[in-house]
């Protein structure tokens, strides 16, 4: 099970360094929820959380859009029944490398919950 659930955070890798936005959506459940400390700075009145697809999908757009070399590294996937736990480098030319641990909470195949944490 737990291997099955690292093929998802392999696909939402590739996905998101594709900047296939299409592909990334896929992953998640249509009622999924996105927290990201990046959010609540940049749009404040979200507190960090967003809920849907279509929330999901401008967040990430406005990121490739203003962000064209942005990459992540991944050093390390961990899943257990139900998550995978992601550790990753956020890599932007000419700014410093952010590490990054999300976890993925995964029902029916689906991300429902993506959460992100700067180290």
């Amino acid at each position: 099970m737990s291997n099955h659930l690292q093929q998802i955070a392999v696909r939402w890798f590739e996905a998101f360094n594709a900047k296939d936005l299409d592909k990334l959506l896929s992953l998640y459940d249509d009622e999924a929820k996105h927290y990201s400390p990046k959010l609540k700075v940049k749009q404040p009145e979200t507190n960090g959380l967003i809920h849907g697809k279509k929330a999901m999908r401008v967040w990430w757009q406005d990121a490739f859009d203003k962000l064209p070399t942005l990459h992540y590294k991944v050093t390390s996937l961990t899943a257990n029944t139900d998550r995978v736990f992601m550790e990753y480098i956020r890599q932007i030319a000419n700014e410093e490398d952010l590490f990054v641990a999300e976890v993925l909470e995964i029902k029916d195949d689906k991300i429902v919950f993506s959460r992100v944490y700067h180290g």
